[in-house]
């Protein structure tokens, strides 16, 4: 099974710890993040992962190969000249996914108690465009899914924005979840980013499909979700992982 780790972004949120180093290579509970990453995919059945670069991007290069490549096949996405969002780093790491079947997003900086062997077969036996990894918890952008989990929107309730294709959205009819950057995409959906600059989000662009295909929540109980995107939330995931 093949799966992408985005690892290219700046790391902003963590700085100083990011001013020498990647945000991928940040350590929590003894390892860095890529490794807890891959370590987590490995685990459940990926073997063929591809990590896009960016900011210290040879650093991540080093360590793996450092590694071994973890005993699996790991390649390199290289977006040093130009840091191409979350949609556009999928879009030119599209030739990976050259096997027909759906493929698994992770963002580097999430640890959850996830089962994503789970994850992709409900993506499998529901098989719509995209399965999200989703859950109730508190934030302040949220995805709209309707009674049957599909997404039709999204709502930023700090300024009140909503995106969605459908007309005269109403909110408040529809399922607030929020997603966790984890995500499964069935390789049909690639041909929709064709007509797509190189650098865009990718939940701008499920945001604009969402009217043509189905794209559905995976809601799993007792899900936990931690965003090791800032410096305070290094004690919770330190204290996760033990």
């Amino acid at each position: 099974m093949k799966a992408m780790i985005f690892a290219a972004g700046l790391g902003t949120r963590l700085k100083p710890l990011t001013d020498n180093i990647p945000k991928a290579l940040v350590p929590v509970a003894g390892k860095p993040l890529l490794q807890h990453t891959i370590e987590k995919l490995k685990q459940s059945g990926f073997d063929e992962i591809i990590i896009n670069i960016h900011h210290f991007g040879q650093q991540i290069i080093d360590f793996v190969q450092e590694n071994h490549l973890f005993d699996i096949r790991i390649e390199f996405s290289d977006e040093r000249e130009q840091l191409l969002d979350t949609g556009g780093g999928i879009k030119k790491a599209a030739w990976f996914f050259d096997d027909n079947e759906p493929f698994l997003i992770h963002n580097v900086d999430i640890l959850s108690n996830v089962n994503l062997h789970d994850l992709y077969h409900f993506h499998l036996k529901n098989y719509t465009a995209a399965t999200l990894l989703c859950s109730e918890r508190q934030t302040s952008r949220y995805l709209l899914f309707d009674h049957n989990n599909h997404l039709k929107g999204w709502i930023n309730h700090q300024t009140g924005e909503v995106k969605s294709p459908f007309r005269d959205i109403d909110p408040t009819c529809y399922r607030q979840l929020a997603f966790s950057g984890i995500h499964i995409i069935s390789p049909s959906l690639l041909s929709y980013m064709k007509a797509y600059k190189e650098k865009f989000s990718i939940i701008d662009f499920y945001l604009s499909v969402c009217d043509k295909v189905e794209l559905t929540a995976f809601i799993p109980d007792n899900l936990q979700v931690i965003d090791v995107g800032k410096i305070d939330s290094l004690t919770e995931a330190r204290n996760f992982m033990i």
